[in-house]
């Protein structure tokens, strides 16, 4: 199956692709880098702030 990589948008396959979704390493660390500055959110309240309403 051909997919093409979230980042760099390069079609790659699924078979045999250690690194899938993406098309390289690169792209992987690319990836993870965002979510860990903080590009990446999901929607919704901190576990911390939805802990004080239910007190």
């Amino acid at each position: 199956m051909k997919i093409k990589c979230p980042i760099c948008k390069k079609v790659t396959t699924w078979e045999e692709n250690p690194f899938r979704p993406f098309c390289s390493e690169r792209c992987k660390i690319i990836d993870l880098g965002k979510w860990a500055s903080g590009e990446y959110k999901i929607k919704g309240k901190p576990e911390d702030e939805k802990e004080k309403k239910d007190d």
